[in-house]
């Protein structure tokens, strides 16, 4: 007999499929195909030169060992990797209401649908202060599905963020060229540096969950708070914070753009079709212009 806790893990799954299915086949494939497309070229044969062949494609061995013009003939390396690098810390999987990891959640299910529903192949490294997870990039209705029940229903074991970690298990993890999004609130020191190298190899993209504003006009006393990852205790003046401290997702756009990583934010709660299709579109617009295309 299913368990109670089985059959709702499943209706849960099945429900997010259902919820997911719709905007990629009607929008988000077609904007994550445009963008995203295969990053190289094959070479498959060799063939005598016809009148308005680029002549950039010449064989010049094979011209000069047979005597007539040829080139050479590629083909558009289209599978690719998508790597889903998400956070499951305590600042991420213990917000109220479970609405930060529901976002998250949502959000990564979209991309992996889109991916396959474009014939790539899929990975999902989980991390905290640890490599949690890896699920080894794979195709297919049942290999998304294996993605989005762990992303539903992983439970942590470390609390902090590190991204020193996960960043240095993924660069030997991945020898080709991939796609990468980099899914977590950003509420850590010291990645700057191994981001920046890994974007030197693979098309890295971040996605800053941000919390929704809270208004704090009115209030002009101490507050105790708790930090979630680390359990510190605190007290903050949240008058004297808002006048003296930038807004860390503020701090983090210039990071990025230092480290040419494209980067898209998302509110909690947000509607993450709508989001990331605005995403997509910026991306490519912004493509468009560096390549005057």
């Amino acid at each position: 007999m299913i368990t109670e806790s089985v059959a709702e893990s499943d209706s849960r799954l099945s429900l997010l499929e259902l919820q997911c299915r719709r905007p990629v086949e009607h929008l988000l494939a077609g904007e994550y195909r445009s963008i995203f497309r295969g990053q190289g070229i094959e070479f498959e044969d060799v063939r005598r030169y016809q009148p308005g062949d680029d002549v950039r494609s010449m064989d010049w061995k094979v011209t000069a060992r047979t005597g007539e013009p040829h080139i050479k003939r590629y083909i558009e390396q289209r599978e690719q990797f998508l790597y889903l690098l998400v956070d499951v810390s305590a600042s991420i999987v213990e917000s109220p209401d479970g609405r930060k990891r529901a976002t998250i959640v949502e959000l990564a299910s979209l991309l992996t649908m889109a991916a396959i529903r474009n014939n790539d192949r899929v990975g999902l490294i989980l991390f905290s202060d640890r490599v949690e997870l890896v699920i080894p990039p794979g195709k297919g209705r049942r290999h998304a599905l294996r993605i989005m029940d762990t992303l539903l229903n992983f439970e942590p074991k470390g609390r902090t963020t590190h991204f020193e970690t996960v960043l240095g298990r993924f660069g030997h993890m991945a020898r080709k060229h991939s796609v990468v999004f980099v899914l977590s609130d950003f509420l850590a020191p010291d990645y700057l540096e191994e981001l920046r190298a890994l974007a030197g190899r693979h098309d890295v993209n971040a996605v800053n969950i941000l919390e929704p504003p809270v208004s704090t006009e009115s209030i002009t006393e101490l507050v105790h708070m708790q930090d979630t990852e680390t359990g510190d205790h605190r007290y903050v003046d949240l008058a004297r914070t808002r006048k003296q401290d930038r807004p860390h997702h503020v701090d983090l756009q210039e990071e990025m753009l230092q480290c040419g990583i494209s980067l898209m934010e998302l509110a909690v709660g947000e509607d993450c079709v709508t989001a990331l299709a605005g995403f997509f579109h910026a991306r490519q617009r912004r493509i468009a212009d560096e390549t005057g295309g």
